[in-house]
């Protein structure tokens, strides 16, 4: 916590902000009051997502609105106004019902970022089935595991991702009775169908029918260390948690052109690269590439980007570019920044003032959670390193462990709640509209996340005086050197101040004297190469920053870590290759990491 707090001045933002009084609000909020922003459906027939999302606005002035604007990796650009959306989404919703699709029926869905992708989701909740979305980079392995738990029924994707990965597996998927290829041009030989052919056979008028709130409407996979991936449930309901979020966490208003880079096979890509800025009447920027600095930037540029939300990943991938780059572009419409996927460092936070003027702002929630739960807000001071404070709505708490790693329970059963700047686990208390509903065939598992009357995270971190949560670790990533309990994120920022480091993962590594020993891995910046000397010095400035006790003692160089697809850096895989153990489930591992 060694960088200063980051003072706003409230008169300097160019937007007022949605929230703009911490206290009153936070104390004034209900979900009720949230649900009531929200339209429903016609008739009082239930909320759905993709009537919030889409059909309320092209019935209004918001008709012709741009919804989406579409950036190909070959320059080319589709824009969808929320007429054009809600027309597309009835002719898919129409096809699935032409299928014999129906209501809770599981809609997979691979491909890259392209068009189809957004009407498929978007009509696949329209007709009430259940969205999956799943990275077109997994291989077959992973694919076949989450359509079988999840039970698939259809499966929409593109010609060449059927063929590499789905057609050797297809004879294990009894259940997947539809391929809907985006790209099948008529007739297929594969026995799958073509959607352009699909949607141009179908209605563009489409009703949708009545949707409790409580219906499944998304299934989101989560990996665990171990075993497999975990089918996390989310409803209908969850769409107030998504707009509530999207207005209070990234501060959408009306006239805001918003980014999120997230792909939709992770769950930011769903609820706030689909869902929340459609409900605002945003209008969303999706590019179909990959990260390439020089294009981003452009992209921030030249499509007049105002909310950007990223990943710390490719934050520090722009650093290792350089802050002369950024400087080069012209952004007069960016006005907010905000990172998730894991921490953001402190020295991110403050290289976004040196590159953009603007801080970066963080925010903490999980798969399981749907949405933002901890935020740092436009209105309210930064102190980088920290996650913010807990969104109106959401009571979080840091609880009491035992030495065993157990929540603790007083005489009633509840949960004892460690007072400021003490370790403990992370847990929100339940009931917000995006709160998981359970773990799809796995109750028990389900079951194991609530104690003492919380949600409980995995993940450990402390509450300071003023309400804003610091992150210290997954509860598993944990070091237990010499009688000292060292979170690897606290050693990971103190590493990455050092000017030739990009960035970092720690892990405790097995010592017959301490228990365990602190190891980082690093990756350098330009200009910079590996030698014992420069690994002396960095053993140096880690102990010089941290202590001996806490410092780590081995100091290792990687050309690249080894990451989720959502930009987390994979300790547990970095100690399994150091130690020879078993690297469990790979499936959310970037390619090539």
């Amino acid at each position: 916590m060694g960088y200063e707090t980051i003072v706003k001045d409230r008169g300097s933002l160019r937007v007022p902000p949605n929230l703009s009084d911490y206290p009153t609000q936070r104390s004034s909020f209900s979900w009720d009051a949230a649900r009531a922003e929200l339209d429903g459906l016609p008739g009082g027939r239930g909320l759905n997502i993709a009537h919030e999302a889409v059909d309320r606005h092209a019935t209004g002035t918001l008709a012709g609105k741009l919804a989406i604007r579409w950036l190909g990796r070959k320059g080319d650009v589709v824009d969808l106004t929320f007429a054009d959306l809600a027309r597309l989404t009835n002719r898919f919703a129409n096809a699935l019902d032409g299928l014999g699709v129906g209501t809770g029926d599981r809609v997979f869905l691979l491909t890259g970022r392209i068009p189809e992708l957004y009407v498929g989701v978007l009509g696949t909740l329209k007709h009430r089935s259940v969205a999956c979305t799943l990275f077109a980079a997994f291989g077959p392995e992973p694919i076949r595991q989450r359509l079988d738990i999840g039970n698939g029924k259809v499966l929409v994707t593109t010609r060449r991702l059927y063929r590499q990965k789905v057609a050797a597996i297809r004879d294990a998927l009894p259940e997947l009775e539809h391929v809907v290829l985006v790209d099948g041009d008529g007739a297929d030989a594969d026995g799958a169908h073509d959607l352009r052919a699909l949607l141009d056979g179908a209605s563009d008028e489409y009703e949708i029918g009545p949707t409790g709130a409580e219906d499944l409407a998304l299934l989101h996979f989560t990996s665990g260390t171990t075993g497999t991936p975990k089918g996390a449930m989310h409803v209908h309901e969850a769409v107030v948690a998504h707009h509530t979020t999207g207005k209070l966490a990234l501060d959408l208003h009306p006239d805001d052109v918003f980014w999120c880079t997230a792909d939709p096979g992770w769950v930011t890509g769903t609820s706030y690269g689909i869902v929340a800025p459609l409900t605002m009447g945003v209008t969303s920027i999706v590019d179909e590439g990959e990260f390439d600095a020089e294009r981003w930037y452009g992209i921030l540029g030249d499509q007049r980007v105002s909310v950007w939300y990223t990943a710390p990943t490719a934050i520090r991938m722009m650093m290792r570019v350089g802050t002369e780059v950024a400087r080069e572009h012209e952004l007069p419409d960016l006005r907010f920044i905000a990172s998730v996927g894991e921490p953001l460092n402190p020295e991110a936070v403050q290289w976004g003032i040196d590159a953009f003027g603007l801080p970066i702002h963080d925010n903490w929630w999980q798969t399981e959670t749907g949405g933002i739960m901890i935020a740092n807000f436009p209105a309210m001071d930064v102190k980088p390193g920290s996650m913010g404070c807990a969104l109106p709505g959401i009571e979080a708490a840091v609880l009491r462990r035992d030495e065993k790693g157990q929540v603790v329970l007083d005489g009633r059963g509840d949960a004892v709640v460690e007072p400021p700047m003490r370790e403990g686990e992370l847990a929100l208390r339940p009931g917000w509209p995006s709160m998981l509903r359970g773990y799809l065939h796995a109750r028990e598992r389900y079951e194991r996340c609530f104690r003492g009357g919380w949600y409980l995270t995995g993940d450990l971190a402390m509450r300071d005086d003023d309400g804003y949560f610091w992150f210290v670790g997954r509860a598993d990533d944990v070091i237990k050197s010499a009688g000292h309990l060292i979170g690897p994120f606290e050693v990971e920022s103190a590493l990455m101040e050092h000017p030739a480091v990009a960035e970092v993962g720690v892990i405790g590594k097995p010592d017959p004297m301490a228990g365990e020993i602190v190891k980082a891995f690093v990756t350098l910046n330009r200009g910079f190469e590996w030698s014992e000397e420069l690994q002396l010095e960095l053993v140096g400035f880690g102990r010089k920053r941290l202590g001996a006790a806490v410092a780590p003692r081995e100091i290792d160089v990687r050309d690249e870590l080894p990451k989720t697809r959502s930009g987390k850096i994979m300790r547990r895989l970095l100690r399994a290759r150091e130690l020879g153990l078993p690297e469990g489930d790979l499936s959310t591992l970037e390619s090539g990491a």
